[in-house]
């Protein structure tokens, strides 16, 4: 059985992004997007203006004080290897739970398409709820390897245009 790490959040979190459930590398390293070859850390860095070398608390940091929070779908579940494919019994995280101690977010972002279909099998509410924006993202995992990294980060740059000002 394979568990997720606590949330990023804050009060002020204007944005929440989702992934589907840590893989063996960040496991294994206590990180979100722990995989060397991951473009979040990357990403993240080039649009809000830090380097993805930081030390792991301070990236963390500066995604609270641009006003993004990040967890996972999936509390729990089986899974061998890291593929979304082959999660198996997953148990939710309480997604509306943190929706309710970060009422400032206004747009969920789900790292790939398991983060969305999963939120949508979980909590089909949320989706019809009209305070929140949901959005698919593309998968910064170095197993979708079909989409660019410079997609990716276009994908993430339009998402987050309002914390980080107009995109290029």
């Amino acid at each position: 059985m394979k568990e997720s790490f606590l949330p990023v959040e804050d009060e002020k979190a204007r944005v929440l992004l989702l992934g589907s459930l840590p893989g063996d590398a960040s496991l294994s390293l206590a990180e979100y997007y722990g995989h060397s070859r991951n473009a979040f850390w990357p990403i993240m860095g080039e649009l809000l203006g830090f380097s993805p070398q930081l030390p792991y608390e301070a990236r963390l940091n500066f995604l609270k004080l641009r006003g993004i929070a990040l967890w996972d779908v999936v509390s729990r579940a089986y899974r061998r290897g890291s593929l979304d494919s082959d999660i198996r019994e997953a148990e939710p995280n309480d997604i509306p739970a943190l929706l309710r101690r970060c009422p400032g977010i206004v747009r969920i972002g789900c790292n790939g398409g398991a983060a969305y279909t999963l939120l949508k099998k979980f909590y089909p509410e949320l989706f019809r709820n009209e305070v929140w924006e949901i959005v698919r993202l593309p998968s910064t995992s170095p197993a979708a390897a079909m989409i660019s990294y410079s997609a990716k980060r276009d994908a993430y740059a339009s998402f987050l245009k309002e914390l980080i000002g107009e995109t290029e």
